[in-house]
């Protein structure tokens, strides 16, 4: 994820450097929940970890996860040895994800750093290099298999966010992108910390816009001072099909797990309200609705190809939070 200095010990990773990666580990519920349903598969000149979650024989749409930049930078001047998440927030949220799911992880990452290939390029400059791209992308069509009309969904937290939006052109089956707290600026964000920039690596900033078939919709936090909302946003308003949204009480952290699966329901139009608390919050912030008093669901939004509610911006509102930034 963005930010050099991550340290929000929650998940720790158990390595195994001769050959095979041992599942993630955080609390019990992970344990619990994720045991035995790892495995690594091949993507275009590397090698991925990638976790399976829920009943795939469910119909509907796979929910593909994509992990934010981990640990790149042990400290402003020295690389890390291994990138891998000590934070894994986005497997942490497919866990609550009833869906048919998977975690897609990147090259070099969870223990594959020595693999051949690798370099601590690819996790630093490189990280949102085509070499990365293009090996996630081929790992995704080999993870969903050969049945063509299974579709996916990218879910991206953080740098996963701009993975999403590169991987997602490259996949014929990929019908839906949702990023979370994303620097999908990557110059903005770099200049905004006082970061070389990333030159090995893609800006969905200055990539044409993903095709009008694939549905966006853009998360971000009010409180998050390592990817303020305005560099999503800035992105976001000029995609087609996208809608975009500010949580005025989150962070970069806080509290995307707490509130995922009711965003989850929301967003598949499961929850047309939100839950009491939450809608206490926003109406002090605003009430954004169809114009006749009913809140829309998010299916209902991606839906409505033309008459959608319209922010200032032309970016169309969602149920949950006002558009601001």
């Amino acid at each position: 994820m963005p930010g050099r200095g991550v340290l929000f010990l929650v998940a720790a990773l158990v390595l195994a450097l001769a050959g095979c990666v041992q599942p993630l580990r955080s609390n019990k519920n992970f344990d619990n929940r994720l045991a035995g349903e790892h495995s690594i598969i091949a993507g275009d000149g590397f090698q991925h970890l990638i976790y399976r979650h829920g009943d795939w024989g469910r119909s509907g749409p796979v929910h593909v996860y994509l992990e934010g930049d981990g640990l790149p930078w042990v400290t402003r001047t020295r690389v890390a040895r291994d990138p891998t998440p000590r934070n894994a927030l986005a497997l942490r949220l497919m866990a609550s994800d009833p869906a048919p799911s998977l975690y897609l992880g990147r090259p070099c990452y969870h223990g594959l750093a020595d693999s051949a290939g690798c370099s601590p390029w690819l996790w630093t400059h490189g990280r949102y290099s085509e070499e990365v791209v293009a090996s996630m992308a081929a790992a995704l069509t080999r993870a969903l298999g050969p049945d063509r009309e299974r579709k996916a969904i990218l879910i991206g937290y953080s740098g996963g966010g701009v993975l999403a939006m590169l991987i997602a052109a490259r996949e014929r089956r990929v019908q839906g992108v949702v990023t979370i707290a994303s620097n999908l600026d990557i110059d903005a964000w770099a200049d905004l910390h006082g970061y070389s920039r990333l030159r090995g690596s893609l800006n969905p900033a200055v990539q044409p816009p993903l095709p009008s078939g694939i549905r966006q919709v853009h998360l971000a936090g009010g409180r998050d001072d390592r990817v303020p909302a305005r560099l999503s946003h800035s992105v976001a308003d000029r995609q087609p099909n996208a809608a975009f949204a500010v949580f005025p009480e989150f962070d970069h952290v806080c509290c995307w797990e707490r509130d995922w699966s009711s965003i989850l329901a929301t967003l598949e139009g499961r929850a047309p309200r939100l839950p009491p608390s939450r809608e206490r919050r926003q109406k002090r912030a605003g009430d954004p609705t169809d114009g006749a008093g009913k809140r829309r669901t998010l299916g209902q939004e991606w839906a409505c190809r033309s008459g959608s509610p319209k922010t200032p911006s032309g970016l169309r509102r969602l149920p949950f939070a006002p558009c601001s930034c």
